[in-house]
């Protein structure tokens, strides 16, 4: 009875192993049959069929407030299969036609070729799609491809980057977001063209962006300067809000980007920034104690270190306190404090604010301070205002950012961050005092110094002026500037830090000269004034004022 049972079991589970067995030569069985009917595709052909859409997809870029900054958009490309070419003089002939770009001799060449598939023309038109199609040849047909689309135009070409003809990135945040994995997806067919993916959302404030764009657009042609920068950091969080820099170049024209004069300046490029870095060092003075605001300096005479002698450009002869120095822009004054802090120290607190370091952002493109390599004693004294050290300008808005913000450095980011998240990756550089009290000097510059024409009524801008001679062969040039405003509003609570920098720019007619507490801070201003709506930045005024109070309830409404 008990081998009637075994023998029972044994044959069931020997039907089960021949039924499952069958099952899968089914399978495999059916899958041979589909593969014999698809299309052969050559070796050297790419691995798609004819029929398929063959590009990855990219996600959209879009600003802080859903605007599209780049995407996707359909377009057919042109290819031939050889071996299939009937008539190849006819073709050539055809296409030629149709398409007198085409090179003669390279077409008959490839027409006449054993391969199996060869491209002709990448994206063309739908007329020309359709004037070819109507040709009717055996063996050309086409390809869906995407082309990346920028609705931007060149307000953010230096920010989203391009793509090259096979839609990969390869500048800006295009090539910075392949970098980060989308290249690996699209490699295993997880980005395949239709395949729904995430929008890549910036920090960037298009309406900021182009109101930036626009005014330094203006200021170059009223001040004839060679190139300009502007950036917007939110003070808080260290977010790119803006950044710009002219001229530009159009990423749907990708070939413009390798104009050298359309470079990224506000990345790539390095200046000697001049009187702003006086910012620097008289944070790191009132920070390590050797001075207060109101601590006397004498400048009362030019100031020899070797065979050098360091003068100010508007030299007050007489001591002046520490506020004076920052007011009156006193390279003098500001050696001295830089004298007192000490070279390992300045050091120290120019390294944590950054300037000694490449700047590493979302971006691959950032170009390296140029540092001296000995810091000798007029190195020091040079370097405390902004000689014989460049940095580029996002070096320099992000460093002021940390000195107005409460004394928090982070590098700036291009994507969403919050400010307890800008906290968790940044670290002190100075104390919440000595950012108070470099907010007074700024509101100070800004109202009584070379920051005057910076100033926007209801919000309360602070600033420091920078008028740098460019470096040139034997020594500095005399005629030749780049010209900077650094500024935050509003200066009591600062929310966004604005920079604008200018490239050799000339007198307005009428007028001598060309500082930058007459070209670079209205421009500011202009700036200030068009940004602040935008980005929700309630204007204040003094209750005195009855034009400026009607001005504020009609905001407020």
């Amino acid at each position: 009875m008990r081998k009637r049972h075994s023998d029972t079991g044994t044959r069931g589970r020997i039907l089960l192993a021949i039924l499952a067995c069958l099952g899968i030569f089914g399978l495999i069985g059916g899958r041979l049959v589909t593969l014999g009917m698809e299309t052969a595709i050559a070796a050297d052909g790419p691995a798609f069929s004819p029929s398929d859409d063959i590009q990855a997809s990219r996600p959209d870029i879009i600003d802080r407030n859903g605007e599209v900054l780049a995407t996707d958009l359909a377009t057919a490309s042109l290819f031939a299969e050889p071996r299939n070419i009937i008539d190849v003089d006819e073709a050539v002939e055809l296409l030629s036609g149709v398409l007198p770009e085409l090179n003669v001799a390279d077409l008959r060449a490839d027409l006449a070729s054993d391969r199996g598939f060869v491209w002709l023309k990448r994206e063309i038109s739908a007329l020309l799609r359709e004037r070819v199609h109507d040709l009717g040849i055996p063996g050309i047909g086409f390809l869906t491809e995407t082309r990346r689309f920028y609705p931007g135009g060149p307000s953010v070409g230096h920010i989203v980057g391009h793509v090259d003809v096979d839609n990969a990135g390869i500048a800006g945040l295009e090539r910075s977001i392949d970098s980060s994995g989308l290249g690996a997806l699209q490699a295993v067919g997880l980005a395949r063209k239709g395949r729904s993916m995430a929008p890549v959302r910036l920090a960037l404030d298009l309406r900021v962006q182009h109101a930036v764009r626009d005014e330094l657009s203006r200021a170059m042609e009223r001040y004839q300067a060679k190139a300009a920068v502007g950036i917007v950091l939110n003070a808080k969080t260290l977010e790119v809000v803006s950044m710009s820099s002219l001229p530009d170049y159009d990423p749907n024209n990708p070939a413009q980007a390798l104009d050298d004069k359309r470079m990224n300046r506000a990345l790539t490029g390095v200046y000697e920034l001049g009187s702003i870095f006086k910012t620097f060092t008289t944070a790191m003075g009132l920070d390590t104690g050797v001075v207060d605001i109101n601590t006397p300096i004498d400048a009362r005479y030019p100031l020899s270190i070797g065979r050098f002698t360091i003068k100010d450009f508007h030299a007050k002869s007489r001591w002046l306190t520490v506020s004076e120095v920052f007011k009156y822009s006193s390279n003098i004054g500001t050696a001295k404090i830089a004298r007192a802090v000490g070279k390992q120290r300045q050091q120290d607190y120019l390294k944590t604010l950054g300037l000694f370091d490449r700047m590493r952002t979302e971006l691959p493109e950032g170009a390296m301070p140029l540092v001296p390599d000995r810091w000798a004693d007029i190195t020091a004294a040079t370097v405390s205002y902004g000689h014989g050290i460049a940095v580029t300008p996002m070096h320099a808005a992000a460093a002021a950012a940390a000195v107005l913000n409460g004394g928090i450095y982070a590098a700036p980011t291009f994507y969403p961050r919050t400010e307890a998240e800008m906290l968790q990756v940044g670290h002190r550089v100075i104390s919440p005092e000595t950012s108070r009290k470099m907010r007074d000097l700024y509101y100070l510059n800004a109202h009584e110094g070379s920051g005057r024409q910076a100033r926007v009524p209801g919000y309360n801008v602070g600033g420091k002026t920078g008028t740098a001679e460019k470096a040139a062969k034997g020594g500095y040039s005399t005629d030749k500037r780049i010209n900077s405003f650094l500024a935050a509003f509003p200066i009591d609570e600062p929310q966004y830090v604005t920079l604008v920098v200018l490239d050799e720019p000339q007198p307005e007619k009428g007028q001598t000269a060309a500082t930058a507490g007459m070209n670079a801070a209205p421009t500011v201003a202009n700036i200030v004034t068009r940004i602040g709506p935008m980005l929700d930045v309630k204007p204040r005024f003094d209750d005195g004022d009855a034009v400026s109070r009607a001005i504020e309830i009609a905001y407020q409404e």
